[in-house]
Parts: C-alpha cells; structure tokens; sequence
C-alpha cells in the first residue's frame, strides 16, 4: 500500500520563504572565506596602527609640549593650556598671509586643475584611432610616478636663468633679459601648470574608466537621431559621469587647506616665501624644525576640522543640487 509522507508544519513554513529571506539563513564557514578574513585584517591592522592609533597624540593641541626633545613627554608631561595654542595660530602674524597662500592656490586649482582631467578624458574617449589614444595615455601617465623632487628638479632646470624656457624666449625676441622664475610673481602660475602636467593624465584614468562604462546603445540612438560629437557629450557622456564628478568635486573641496608639501617645498626660496608659505610647509618649519610640538598639532587640528566640515557641507550640497553624494 503507497502511503504519503506528511509533511511537518515547519516543513511547509520553510518552502514558503522566498529568496531574499533565505539569504539570512546561516552559511557555512569555508576556508576561502577564512582566507579572506585574514586578508582584510592585515589592511584592518595597518589603518588601525598608522590612521587611527597617531590620532591619540591629538591632545598635544590642548598642551604646552612645545620644545621637548621626546616626543612622548611632551604628550604625557607637559600642562594642559586649552585652546591656547589655537589662540596663538589665530593670533600669529603669519597667519593672514599663510591661509591667503593656501586657500588662493587651492581655489585657482581647483578652477582649473580639477576640470582638466574631466575634458582630457572626453577627448581621449572621442579619439578613433585606439594606437593614438593610447600612446597619449602613456606619455600623460608617465609624470604622475615621478617624485617631486626628481620631476620638480627637471622643471627648475628647464626654467633656469640658462635654461631651456629662457633660452627659446630669448631667440624669439620676446623678453630682452632671462626671467628669474623663482621670483614670488611666477610662483602660483608655476604651482598651478606644473601640478596640470604632472597629474592630469592620471587624474583622467577614473574618468576614462566611467565613460567607457557608458551604454554604448545610448551613442548609437543618438547618431540615428543626427546629434552631432557635441550633442552627445552634453547630453550622454557628461550626465553619465556626473556621480563620478560630484564625488571629486567633494573630495577636492573637503582637502582645499592641502598644498601637498613636497610639491610647494621643492620651488619654495627666500624670494618668493611671501608668495609660497602654505600650511604644509608652515606645520613642517615649526614642528619638525622648531620643535614646537603642541603649536603645529593644534594647525593641523585645525586643518582637520576644517576638511570634515568642508566634506559635510559639500555633501549636503550635492545631495540637494544633483541628488547623490558621498554618504
């Protein structure tokens, strides 16, 4: 006789789960998986040791451990002051000129250094010739993994008194004597088209990546509807990397007290320290050279409440104005 197996009542409740929530069934612990928790805890650790654990020394902002040899008894013997320390910065005559430098350089960088890598990636995306375009992506990327110091000390031989650039300037007619380019005058145009030409084949790669993530059905509709090399680059290519760009846009504007230090440091002189003197190398003239401990923490403490401030606030604009951000 055929006899029917009934099914228990949790049985049945089981098979009525749908997908999604079998998902938060528990799975087995493999060995990839035990693999791969290992590897992300070594970058875990690494974070931890040199992001997180440095941040203690904080504290120097709020005490006098200015002029200690040791660095750990002027973060565990010297006085708390409070907010002395960034009275001091506020009130250092330094000040003015140091943040104009800054934000200046900062500002007329992020006009034009930021859009450069945006529209050399549109015209590479828009070359035909796939040898061509990829030769100029060589030859662009090529600086970026130059040190500042060697990259830097080839634009200062360049721009010598005896130099390249003062040489063909010189046989063209057009300045009479050579041109002394460390002068302060010439040190934010050198700042600005230097960090162009050593960054911007690089910074193109993001952008390069996201367009050609780019349905390419969306360029073919267009072409049959006549849009012209124009039309779709307005009206697909820029819309389509516009995330890609609020995000840098926001990460350029959190870091807009950020120089770099060993690209001001390498064509900063005596002659243009008006011109030249930024946070970075402020930070670096007093702490490391000075020992002025506690003074420069409470600058670079300020720098870094600055740059959240910047990160929120430019979120929040990107949110309301596009309706994506960073979180």
């Amino acid at each position: 006789m055929l006899t029917i197996k009934k099914k228990k009542p949790y049985e049945a409740a089981l098979e009525e789960i749908s997908p999604l929530a079998r998902r938060h069934e528990k799975k087995k612990f493999t060995r990839s998986a035990f693999e791969l928790g290992i590897m992300v805890s070594f970058g875990v650790i690494f974070i931890a040791i040199f992001a997180y654990l440095p941040m203690f020394g904080l504290i120097l902002a709020f005490k006098s451990g200015d002029g200690y040899l040791n660095i750990l008894d002027a973060i565990f013997k010297s006085e708390w002051v409070g907010f002395d320390n960034f009275k001091a910065f506020f009130n250092d005559p330094d000040f003015k000129d140091v943040m104009l430098n800054t934000l200046g350089l900062n500002i007329l960088q992020l006009c034009i250094n930021f859009p450069a890598p945006i529209l050399f990636a549109i015209l590479l995306s828009e070359l035909p010739w796939k040898k061509i375009r990829k030769t100029v992506q060589v030859i662009t990327y090529f600086p970026y993994f130059l040190s500042w110091i060697v990259y830097g000390g080839i634009i200062l031989a360049l721009i010598n008194s005896d130099g390249i650039i003062n040489t063909v300037l010189l046989k063209l007619n057009i300045v009479s004597d050579p041109i002394n380019f460390g002068e302060s005058q010439y040190f934010w145009p050198t700042i600005i088209i230097t960090s162009l030409l050593k960054g911007m084949g690089w910074g193109s790669i993001i952008y390069v990546a996201a367009i050609a993530g780019i349905d390419p059905q969306l360029f073919e509709a267009a072409d049959m509807d006549g849009a012209t090399r124009l039309h779709r680059i307005i009206h697909i290519t820029i819309p389509s990397i516009a995330p890609t760009i609020v995000l840098f846009f926001i990460l350029s504007v959190s870091g807009i007290l950020n120089n770099g230090f060993d690209h001001i440091w390498t064509f900063q002189n005596q002659i243009n320290l008006a011109r030249s003197e930024v946070l970075d190398t402020f930070i670096y003239k007093y702490g490391a050279v000075n020992l002025q401990y506690s003074y420069t923490t409470a600058v670079g403490f300020f720098k870094s409440v600055v740059a959240i401030v910047l990160l929120g606030v430019g979120n929040w604009v990107a949110k309301k104005t596009t309706g994506s951000g960073i979180f």
